[in-house]
């Protein structure tokens, strides 16, 4: 039986200068633009056709604070598709708390990275299906990686960032999606900060070597500009699930629109 691909919209959550919730759209992690409020833009994908949903704290790991879960327990009362929450996630017991606020998985960068034993205390109470990595990859050239492939003409390797892409770590991507895979992670969550908010398309060689390393499912994310995007990900690249934002936050493209671009071409999708 073959399994349909998802279609993924995402919000990137910060707080605003009256210390509210707000969604905000930029490109490579920086140069925040305000796109709207995150209940209401959860109550839209919910109507559109959304496979799941993605809510993205993007400054709770870097300030050091926790999910405001508040803000995910009202959107969560306007899903009623899969709803992953991730930002801020550092222990067990933040895990129980988003998932008690409401979500059906986390999405966990900085955290596993630091202590990667929380992915195998996480899928062992609460079971792998709820426990996403994200890994916030970007492109080095030189020869301190583990594993090399060819992009763009040229010999790269991927490398593991935290605190929302702002530090390196050292870390191949490959070893470290092995490694999360092993521990119990149930998906990995893949965003390429050389592509996020280009529209450039997503980084395809960073997707491909993901899913090529990993029995794991891979959602592919950052870059996309449109449905021919989506379709070079699920074909090129062998991914899971595209996520995207801006396309869908900007009105450029609707889910739909992309989901009957797909089946066209006869990549299985739930219209």
């Amino acid at each position: 039986m073959t399994l349909t691909k998802r279609i993924i919209p995402c919000i990137d959550v910060d707080v605003d200068e009256e210390g509210e919730a707000a969604v905000y759209t930029g490109v490579n992690f920086e140069n925040l633009e305000y796109t709207g409020d995150p209940v209401e833009l959860a109550e839209k994908y919910n109507e559109s056709g959304a496979d799941e949903f993605v809510f993205l704290d993007i400054t709770a790991s870097a300030e050091g604070r926790e999910t405001m879960l508040d803000t995910v327990s009202a959107v969560a009362d306007e899903v009623f598709i899969p709803l992953t929450v991730g930002g801020g996630i550092r222990t067990k017991a933040d895990i129980k708390e988003t998932l008690r606020a409401g979500a059906d998985k986390v999405s966990i960068t900085t955290g596993a990275l630091e202590r990667p034993e929380l992915i195998t205390e996480g899928a062992e109470a609460f079971g792998s299906q709820c426990i996403v990595i994200s890994v916030d990859a970007r492109r080095r050239y030189d020869d301190e990686g583990e594993h090399y492939f060819e992009a763009d003409g040229e010999d790269v390797w991927f490398e593991c960032t935290k605190k929302g892409g702002r530090e390196g770590t050292g870390l191949d991507v490959i070893e470290w999606a092995r490694d999360a895979e092993d521990r119990g992670a149930g998906e990995l969550f893949v965003n390429s900060i050389d592509r996020d908010g280009t529209k450039e398309g997503y980084d395809i060689p960073l997707i491909k070597a993901v899913c090529d390393n990993v029995s794991t499912p891979v959602i592919a994310s950052s870059g996309c500009g449109g449905p021919e995007h989506v379709y070079e990900v699920f074909e090129e690249a062998g991914a899971d699930a595209a996520l995207a934002a801006s396309i869908f936050h900007f009105g450029e493209y609707t889910i739909e629109e992309v989901k009957e671009y797909l089946d066209e071409r006869d990549v299985p999708v739930r219209l």
